[in-house]
């Protein structure tokens, strides 16, 4: 994923830094449940569709969270976006293609679009265009768990879970138990050049 410029795991001349923990990243889904709940509750045809690969998840995690607040279901469909990527001739010769998995029409429905970092906004942008092959939504916003800054893009965030201020060359990742076995956000900084080795 664009945005998604953290390893799995650490990195040569990256250091580690917690930022959330379980029970934090726990508070921050069922903030965004709340907000969405409060914008788009009533609106007509709520869907949630999540970005591969973690955005999906936190996409079925809200639309559970939704479940219980509005005392109704809220359809959850999965974007794979590697098509749409404006770096697509840059990649390998056999990309790695997953799936869209939309079970609904968009037509008309208002669409809140999940991920789980938001960074230089080409991730969303190619979001975007695919869900705009698919239907024509009465209304797209957006939800992010976290926002990094460091737009390329004019693309901000409707719904934000927390906003973190780091340099061009931190990476952040966000661990799902589904994919990574826990729940937390770690902040890769780069070091310094008072840090380098020689």
């Amino acid at each position: 994923m664009l945005e998604e410029q953290a390893p799995s795991t650490p990195v040569e001349g990256l250091k580690a830094e917690h930022v959330l923990a379980e029970e934090e990243l726990a508070r921050l889904v069922e903030r965004l449940a709340g907000e969405i709940a409060e914008r788009f509750g009533h609106a007509p045809g709520l869907v949630l569709v999540g970005v591969k690969r973690r955005g999906d998840l936190l996409a079925r995690r809200l639309s559970q969270r939704l479940a219980e607040r509005l005392g109704r279901e809220v359809p959850v469909g999965s974007l794979d976006i590697t098509l749409y990527r404006d770096d697509f001739d840059s990649l390998s010769e056999q990309p790695i293609v997953g799936q869209t998995e939309i079970a609904f029409p968009l037509d008309g429905r208002t669409v809140v679009l999940v991920d789980d970092v938001l960074f230089t906004g080409r991730t969303v942008r190619a979001a975007l265009d695919e869900l705009l092959d698919l239907g024509r939504p009465a209304r797209i916003a957006l939800a992010v768990l976290i926002d990094r800054g460091g737009r390329e893009l004019p693309i901000c965030a409707d719904i934000v879970g927390q906003t973190l201020v780091v340099e061009p060359g931190d990476q952040v990742q966000v661990l799902l138990s589904e994919l990574d076995g826990r729940d937390a956000v770690v902040l890769f900084r780069a070091a310094s050049a008072s840090e380098r080795v020689p």
